[in-house]
C-alpha cells in the first residue's frame, strides 16, 4: 500500500470498513489503492466502488469494452496519471489482442495523437474525450453532434462522457493523494 495518507489494513478495519473493502475486492480478491485510498472515509470508498463498476464495467454498456479502456488510457495520459493508466492500458492491451496494434495504439495515446492510430467514431470520441479533459468550460452542443455525426447513439454518447468524468475525477484523487501501484495486481485481467 502506498499513498501520502495513511490506508487502514484488512487486519486493522472495523466491521464498516471491513464491509466495504469486501464490495471494493477486484476479481483477484484484493483491494487496489485506488480504492483503499478512501478507508479513513469508507462511505467515500462505496461512491466510488458504484461509480466505476456503473461507468466502465456494466454490462448495459453499448462502447466496446476494448475502447472504453483505450479511453481510460487517453484520459489518464492527459492528466499524466501513471495509475490509472498501468491498470486500463494493460487492460486494453489485453482486450485488444493484437501487440502490433496495441503498440500503434499506445504510441499515439502517449503522444497525445489518437489520429495515428484512430479514425472516424473512434477517433471522434478521442477528441471528445481529450477536450472534456483539458478544457471543460470550452464544451458546446457541437461537441456533442460531431459525435452524433460520426454515428454514436446518445446512450454511447452518455457512456463516453461519464468514462472521462470518471477518470477526470480517479486520475485527481490519484495524483492528489500520491498513490502508486505498489501492492496491487495490475490490470483486471492479469492472471488469465
Amino acid at each position: 500500500m502506498s499513498a501520502w495518507i495513511r490506508m487502514i489494513s484488512d487486519e486493522d478495519a472495523d466491521e464498516n470498513l471491513k464491509a466495504t473493502l469486501d464490495l471494493a475486492r477486484t476479481p483477484h480478491g484484493t483491494v487496489d489503492n485506488v480504492m483503499r485510498v478512501h478507508s479513513l472515509r469508507p462511505n467515500t470508498m462505496k461512491g466510488h466502488v458504484i461509480l466505476y463498476r456503473a461507468c466502465l464495467h456494466d454490462e448495459a454498456n453499448s462502447v466496446p469494452v476494448w475502447f472504453q479502456e483505450v479511453i481510460s488510457s487517453y484520459v489518464s495520459t492527459l492528466n499524466a496519471c501513471p495509475y490509472s493508466y498501468a491498470n486500463h492500458w494493460a487492460n486494453a492491451r489485453h482486450l485488444i489482442g493484437d501487440d502490433e496494434r496495441a503498440d500503434a495504439v499506445e504510441a499515439a495515446l502517449k503522444t497525445h495523437r489518437p489520429q495515428d492510430a484512430f479514425e472516424d467514431a473512434q477517433l471522434a470520441a478521442l477528441n471528445y474525450a481529450e477536450k472534456l479533459t483539458r478544457s471543460p468550460g470550452a464544451m458546446t452542443e457541437s461537441d456533442v453532434s460531431a459525435l452524433k455525426d460520426a454515428g454514436w447513439e446518445d446512450g454511447e454518447i452518455l457512456e463516453i462522457n461519464q468514462i472521462v468524468g470518471y477518470f477526470n475525477y480517479a486520475n485527481r484523487l490519484l495524483n492528489g493523494l500520491g498513490v502508486t501501484t505498489d501492492g496491487d495486481i495490475v490490470g483486471y485481467y492479469a492472471d488469465e
